[in-house]
């Protein structure tokens, strides 16, 4: 701590930056990093390697593709095999891009697992890759190429691969000095440098921005170098003449511009700002020499001991060599009021108190009054915590932080969960920068990059006890933690071919248990797409929900498993899926047989059949000798037929098929259906009027009204029409055609067998009282009075009430009287009541 500034160094008057060793790199290598093809992925990602790629010592001798961690722990390596390699990047969700030389773009996963590859176009293919570049955008991760054409191509998100060719560039006989992808509102293009002028290429045109960007020096030459910043807003231009010019990626305002005093261009050039910082600064890496320039009249200069390779970061440069590994970064602005020499900061004399205190000093009190004074306690405890999170040695840390919980006591109303959270913060960045795990994130870049993402990384890593143990310390939902990381687990240990299925399955339900969150099903599909569907059975006992046992049984072809799955669940459309895909997979018979076996599967099948497939389930009935739905099946079928003819057929089918049920009732009534369709068709013939489609009783009718008496007769006859109902239609037709002497004429006929009530209701709904009149002394006794009564004859309704002695019917009377013009029959009724309730 008393030696905390020493490898401060300054660049202008407020701006310090610090070079700070990550890790002591063991990785071995004894070839230089440029004789080798090198990408390492942002926010503290792994490094890949191609050795021997450019400098081959013995011709038969293949590449080595290695992957390591930022710690130099070797992750993964493979014998390279493939074509020619041009350029190495990585995915925003650190896969590695291996850009040949034509056009092809192998994936890679962190332990140089092949996952899959892709084209970047035929063009790329006939005149090879020249330059290449990844880049990462809002879209996702991109590829840029040059061709030996002289062309662009461009991807912008290779998981959507969408290939753009970008338009030809004037003038250019060879390969620029120079270029890299912008990305500037939801536009990516490309920017390159041809002397001493700029083109910018989007999807439709080539334009040339400007002779010079604004300010540049008039003696500054051709265009050496570009470099873009982070986040795609600043960019970087060195000049032959070794100026660098700093400005906005638009080009529409300069910074400031800085001679180095170097022409031979850097190997590298990239920015090294961080976050809303006034200071914007780049840093140029020559064979021995690392210099880092900003709006400051003077530079900072590194001696580099061996060959280095630049990682480009959110807030700072990582700085790879074959021996370390370190952090190049501008010292934040509460770590520089802390820990500047001779601070009077409130941070530094919170720091100082805490100091004091450990030692039992009065002047404890002294610095802590000071800062009480001005009234910038919690100014100072919220520069502690925040110097905090920017430190890289626990022991710094916890100073702050001890710094922090010293002040903390002094204020009453100081918010603990910025406290807290930064614990915790430092404890997770603590675990992950282990030389073992080696993400060597900073505060500022896990903040960004945010804990989701991270714990998804040493997923990728396969390092799931510490996974778990961060989201049991940070008391994550189940869900978004525990339960996603075993599940990842899950899917990593199906692949482990040295054990059994058996004790694969038992393993990972011993592990996961009912585990909320978890679906044994997708574990199962990926034991399934690694070759072990024994092991996927396995898996899917485990699983409770049937709809996602299904697909997977079916994918696997075990459909038979998978419709007993299905009935098992009561699901309905489940057990339908799979009987529809048991359709298409089994042929004719060896589906039927399936079907035998499980009822239920059978008897949905048949009424799926009932609505769609009216020949296959004639099928089913016929192989179950089920005679009476056959019958059924070709009544309805009948039914649907526009001809008589076709109809008639399917009727006498069905009639067929009744006999052989032994249903006698339906054949009978089969038989007269046809007889009457028959009967019908000949009327429609001889009368030129519709019959077809009606009822029995709808064709007497309509013959009666139509005055067919003598056919309604023998319809009456022929199929048996029972005497009341033919009595009832009859006389309801007549009265409906107004033919009261026919309606007479057929009552004297015989005696009716529905009595002549009927008549008198008949004709009095169809307001004739006249001839209602002529039935009612017809009337039983018993009904007399109601019929007096619909025809309006009260007097005679009242005789036959008193003459049958029943009050009932004297009352029924009485109500109809009206009291003006029948008060002498009401008196009549009225006393003849009066007696009767005497006795």
């Amino acid at each position: 701590m008393d030696c905390y500034t020493a490898n401060w160094n300054p660049l202008g008057e407020e701006t310090f930056y610090r070079k700070l060793e990550l890790y002591s790199m063991e990785w071995g290598l004894r070839e230089d990093l440029r004789d080798c093809v090198v990408a390492a992925a942002p926010y503290g990602g792994p490094i890949a390697l191609l050795r021997n790629s450019r400098r081959d010592k013995t011709p038969s001798a293949r590449p080595l593709l290695e992957i390591y961690s930022a710690s130099g722990l070797l992750l993964a390596s493979v014998p390279w095999k493939s074509g020619h390699l041009v350029h190495l990047g990585w995915t925003a969700g650190e896969d590695l891009l291996c850009i040949q030389e034509d056009g092809t773009v192998l994936v890679y996963n962190l332990f140089c697992e092949f996952k899959r590859h892709f084209s970047m176009g035929n063009e790329v293919l006939q005149n090879h890759v020249l330059e290449a570049q990844v880049f990462h955008t809002e879209f996702g991760t991109g590829v840029a190429i040059l061709t030996g054409a002289l062309r662009f191509s461009l991807a912008t998100n290779i998981d959507d691969l969408k290939l753009r060719r970008l338009p030809e560039v004037p003038g250019l006989q060879k390969a620029p000095p120079c270029w890299t992808v912008l990305a500037q509102d939801r536009v990516t293009m490309v920017l390159l440098a041809m002397g001493q002028e700029l083109f910018l290429l989007d999807n439709t045109s080539c334009s040339v921005l400007v002779r010079r960007p604004p300010g540049l020096s008039p003696s500054a030459g051709p265009f050496l170098h570009v470099a873009v910043s982070f986040t795609h807003r600043l960019l970087a231009l060195f000049c032959d003449s070794g100026s660098v010019w700093m400005g906005t990626a638009s080009l529409k305002e300069k910074f400031c511009e800085f001679n180095t005093g170097i022409r031979s261009p850097p190997k590298q050039m990239v920015w090294c700002t961080r976050p809303r910082s006034r200071q914007r600064a780049v840093v140029l890496a020559w064979e021995r020499q690392l210099m880092v320039v900003g709006n400051s009249s003077e530079c900072i200069r590194f001696v580099l001991d061996e060959d280095s390779y630049l990682v480009p970061e959110l807030d700072g440069v990582r700085i790879l060599s074959r021996s370390t590994h370190e952090f190049l970064h501008e010292i934040p602005e509460a770590s520089q009021e802390i820990f500047r020499i001779a601070s009077m900061a409130p941070g530094a004399l919170l720091l100082e108190a805490q100091k004091e205190y450990e030692k039992e000093s009065q002047k404890a009190d002294e610095y802590l009054r000071e800062i009480r004074e001005q009234q910038l306690l919690p100014e100072a405890v919220g520069q502690c915590i925040e110097a905090a999170g920017y430190e890289h040695e626990p022991e710094t840390q916890k100073s702050l932080l001890r710094a922090a919980s010293f002040g903390k006591c002094f204020l009453d109303k100081f918010p603990p969960e910025g406290f807290v959270r930064m614990c915790q913060d430092l404890r997770v960045l603590n675990a992950i920068r282990d030389y073992q795990i080696g993400i060597p994130l900073t505060f500022t870049q896990y903040k960004q990059l945010t804990i989701e993402v991270l714990l998804d990384r040493l997923v990728l890593r396969r390092l799931y006890p510490l996974a778990i143990r961060i989201c049991e310390f940070l008391r994550l939902p189940e869900m978004q933690g525990v339960s996603r990381i075993l599940a990842h687990w899950a899917c990593y240990k199906v692949q482990q071919k040295d054990k059994s299925d058996e004790e694969v399955a038992q393993a990972i339900n011993q592990k996961l248990g009912d585990t909320a969150g978890i679906s044994y099903s997708d574990i199962a599909t990926r034991a399934y797409d690694c070759g072990r569907a024994e092991l996927a059975i396995k898996l899917l006992e485990y699983e409770p929900r049937s709809g996602e046992q299904v697909p997977l049984l079916l994918k696997m072809k075990r459909s038979k498993l998978a419709l007993g799955k299905a009935i098992e669940s009561g699901d309905t459309d489940l057990v339908y899926t799979v009987v529809l895909h048991l359709k298409n997979e089994l042929n004719r018979g060896s589906f039927f047989m399936t079907l035998q076996n499980q009822p239920v599967a059978l008897s949905l099948y048949r009424q799926f059949c009932r609505h769609q497939e009216r020949e296959t389930l004639k099928d089913l009935y016929n192989q179950d000798d089920n005679h009476q739905e056959l019958g059924n099946l070709h009544v309805l079928g009948g039914y649907c037929q526009k001809r008589i003819e076709g109809r008639v057929a399917a009727l006498q089918n069905a009639l067929d098929e009744f006999y052989k049920a032994k249903n006698d009732f339906a054949a009978k009534a089969t038989e007269e259906q046809i007889k009457l369709l028959r009967l019908q068709r000949h009327l429609q013939e001889e009368l030129d009027k519709p019959y077809l489609d009606l009822s029995l009783h709808d064709t007497v009718a309509t013959l009666i009204l139509d005055g067919h008496h003598k056919r309604a007769e023998q319809l009456y006859r022929d199929f048996r029409i029972p005497d009341k109902r033919y009595w009832w239609l009859k006389i309801n037709a007549l009265a409906t055609r107004g033919d009261w002497e026919e309606m007479e004429k057929f009552s004297k006929s015989k005696k009716s067998p529905i009595g002549y009530l009927p008549f008198v209701e008949v004709a009095v709904k169809h307001h004739n009282r006249y001839e209602a009149k002529k039935y009612a002394p017809r009337v039983p006794p018993e009904q007399r009075v109601k019929a007096f009564v619909l025809v309006g004859d009260l007097e005679q309704a009242a005789e036959a009430a008193m003459e049958r002695k029943n009050e009932a019917e004297m009352s029924l009377v009485l109500s109809r009287c009206s009291p003006g013009t029948d008060g002498a029959l009401a008196e009549r009724l009225n006393r003849a009541r009066a007696q009767l309730l005497k006795k």
